[in-house]
């Protein structure tokens, strides 16, 4: 049987529904730099989700460029269960109109 370490990868996104079509890249980081990222969102309380074949494929774009189509349902997905656990924890201002 052979193993094979992965480094770790962790890749932050960023939606703004009123500016951008789709989420996008705003941090990036393998090894080292992908453990910090983590330790700082779990330190700032922001949701942390681990999915090895996401994050690689989020990992290979560049920083501030948008989430390609065919990752819109999974991260959609995402978002939206980000969003409920925000509300339930009281988070995040009503919708406004």
């Amino acid at each position: 049987m052979e193993w094979k370490l992965r480094k770790k990868k962790a890749v932050a996104l960023q939606y703004e529904p009123e500016e951008d079509q789709a989420p996008k890249v705003i941090a990036s980081g393998e090894g080292y730099l992908a453990e910090k990222m983590i330790e700082k969102a779990v330190t700032e309380d922001i949701p942390v989700h681990r999915d090895e074949k996401l994050a690689d494929s989020l990992s290979s774009l560049d920083i501030g460029e948008s989430i390609p189509p065919e990752l819109y349902q999974i991260v959609a997905e995402i978002l939206i269960y980000v969003d409920h656990m925000d509300k339930i924890k009281g988070k995040v201002m009503p919708d406004r109109k």
